[in-house]
């Protein structure tokens, strides 16, 4: 039996981890941000086992176990996963949805390893290209003997061509294409492959990149999965042309130079960002050589995940014109919520990584490398300068501009402090003194945090608009499901809604309908519905799909069932909401004590102990229903 991806992904993130590992570890206590114990899996003395109920994840630092909620009870309990997953939906008070038929799951099983063995064969075939490429570059044609002094103009040295297996590919509609066709490769695997094109008119396949200087995008294990090419002619448009998309290749999966990188990146236990190959190489060349560059995409969770192997620790680099800082906004957002620790290195007179190093060397860059602030000095010092704060325009747009990059502070003691202190470091360096001015923007902030960061969506700063709000989760859409053609129901369900079950949800707008049609003593209708919800997009969406569905009684079936169904689902969504709210106090309570603020610490350890009964008792009443 086995459940949808996203449900187990929702359930994992919304598990009581706590209450879950508590009766296998009695002992358990309140430390900071986190709980320990004496570990349930082995004897010890001294507690080693911590717990991290808003990461979700538990770690013994005696005998090395750790995991989520469903490791620990597969561990205890000797359950498999989907029985593990059923355990955890109990325990949490929600409910399963239809298992996934064995069958579809095998059919994907099935489609993936069919799809890694065509990647395979494509990275085959991009192997045979990139030796191909190698050994043009060091021909004797005309062409090759440009390529060359093109690459001696940009001071690339014969190693590093060798180190990052930089190549040519000839001005010829067949020279690759002869190659593969010699190989023996499949027609159609050579188009799936991304190096040739098609020219489906004339019906005629010719090499995509002709006429170029080739770098080839490795994966951590140096397997060629993809291509940048530079053109040698000016004419030669677009300049710089990179591989398609492929069954190999994904953009914003991989970064470019990290092979060669990584070891050294490991050693010096940080990493240069740079945005392209050519800023990599030109820092390779004058021996800096922890570096990984982005290829000029916006810095993807993939990317994240990749570079994390091998530090947390990141220096971002970028050009100091308008563009490299717009760039370099983005990617701080993503690291940040990544929860990489970041300095920023701005260089000077607009210059980028490789005109800068061939200008200065490489001891002016370690050297201004040395200084880069961390990004909160960035953020207080550094980057005010480019506005006009006595101008309230300009100040409200430097508010809009660093608030993505403050909401992707990650939920850690570190982050929560730092957010803080931002906070109140802005506020000075803008001259904010109005208490009440202060109180709104620190209350946008705080929900700006709460919120997936990746959007990078601009939250106003008058008449402050809510930040854009998470997933729509099993228990809420179900509840929207029963409400929507049933009157009776709504009659007796929209009485116990209280408005903080819904307010943070992303259908809140949706309840706020359905409340004020159920008051007015209106049907359900389209009309009725967009009447109340305005132009939100998942709003109208979902009350689309909703419309499109059936009743779930019939007229003159009685209500107990679905009432009972209905009930559970907002004692769901209750939960939810007092567990977000502890979260919330935690975070608080965490600043209070390092602020040193006692009593402030104390209302908020009182009212987390409160929610906590609320919630046992909500638990139980779920239980009986």
């Amino acid at each position: 039996m086995l459940y949808p991806q996203y449900f187990i992904d929702d359930l994992k993130n919304r598990a009581d981890l706590v209450r879950i590992i508590q009766p296998y570890a009695q002992d358990l206590k309140k430390k900071g941000a986190n709980w320990m114990a004496c570990c349930p899996f082995h004897q010890e003395k001294t507690p080693s086992f911590s717990v991290n109920p808003s990461k979700g994840f538990y770690k013994c630092f005696g005998c090395g176990k750790g995991g989520t909620a469903y490791n620990f009870l597969m561990e205890m309990e000797g359950l498999n996963f989907p029985e593990a997953v059923k355990r955890v939906a109990e325990i949490s008070g929600v409910m399963l949805p239809e298992p996934i038929d064995d069958a579809n799951y095998e059919r994907g099983r099935k489609q993936r390893e069919e799809k890694k063995q065509l990647a395979d064969q494509i990275i085959e075939l991009n192997q045979i290209a990139l030796d191909h490429w190698e050994k043009e570059l060091q021909g004797k044609s005309k062409k090759a003997k440009e390529a060359r002094a093109y690459l001696e103009t940009r001071g690339i040295s014969d190693e590093v061509q060798k180190q990052f297996r930089i190549g040519f590919a000839h001005d010829s509609w067949d020279d690759l294409l002869s190659v593969l066709r010699d190989y023996g490769a499949d027609e159609k695997l050579i188009v799936q492959s991304g190096l040739v094109s098609v020219n489906e008119e004339k019906e005629r396949t010719f090499d995509r990149f002709r006429g170029r200087i080739m770098f080839p995008v490795l994966d951590v294990n140096g397997r060629p999965v993809a291509f940048g090419a530079r053109s040698l002619d000016p004419e030669d448009q677009p300049k710089y042309l990179n591989s398609p998309e492929t069954p190999a290749y994904t953009k914003g999966e991989h970064l470019y130079g990290l092979f060669q990188a990584k070891d050294e990146i490991r050693k010096k236990k940080f990493a240069i960002l740079v945005e392209g190959y050519l800023d990599l190489i030109a820092l390779a060349q004058f021996g800096i050589t922890n570096v990984a560059a982005s290829l000029g995409t916006a810095f993807t969770p993939q990317q994240a995940k990749v570079i994390k192997r091998f530090t947390e620790n990141i220096v971002i680099t970028y050009d100091s014109d308008e563009a490299g800082a717009k760039a370099a906004k983005k990617i701080m957002s993503s690291l940040l919520f990544a929860g990489f620790e970041l300095k920023v290195l701005q260089l000077p007179d607009k210059l980028d990584p490789d005109d800068f190093i061939r200008r200065d060397v490489a001891e002016k860059f370690n050297q201004l490398r040395g200084q880069a602030p961390s990004i909160l000095d960035f953020l207080i010092t550094r980057m005010p300068t480019e506005y006009n704060l006595s101008n309230n325009q300009q100040r409200i747009k430097f508010i809009e501009e660093v608030m993505p990059i403050c909401a992707s502070f990650r939920s850690t003691n570190k982050g929560r402090a730092a957010h803080r202190q931002f906070f109140d470091q802005l506020m000075l360096a803008m001259r904010v003194d109005d208490p009440g001015t202060r109180r709104e923007w620190w209350n946008s902030m705080k929900e700006a945090v709460r919120t997936d960061a990746r959007g990078n969506q601009p939250i106003e700063i008058t008449g402050i608009r809510k930040a854009p709000r998470g997933k729509i989760t099993i228990a809420e859409r179900r509840l929207l499901e029963l409400l929507v053609f049933d009157r009776d129901l709504r009659d007796a369900i929209i009485p116990q809604l209280e408005p903080s079950d819904y307010q943070d949800l992303a259908t809140a707008e949706l309840f706020d309908a359905f409340i004020a049609i159920t008051r007015d003593k209106m049907d359900v209708s389209q009309e009725t519905i967009l009447e109340h919800i305005g132009d939100d997009e998942t709003s109208v969406d979902l009350a689309h799909l909703l419309l499109k569905g059936e009743p779930r009684r019939e007229k003159d079936e009685v209500m107990d069932a679905v009432l009972t169904e209905a009930e559970n689902c907002v004692f769901t969504l209750r939960n939810m909401a007092i567990a977000n709210r502890i979260v919330e106090i935690s975070r608080d309570a965490v600043m209070a004590e390092q602020s040193g603020n006692s009593e402030l610490f104390s209302q908020l350890t009182y009212e987390q102990l409160e929610l906590e009964k609320i919630r046992r008792e909500l638990q139980r009443q779920t239980t009986e229903l």
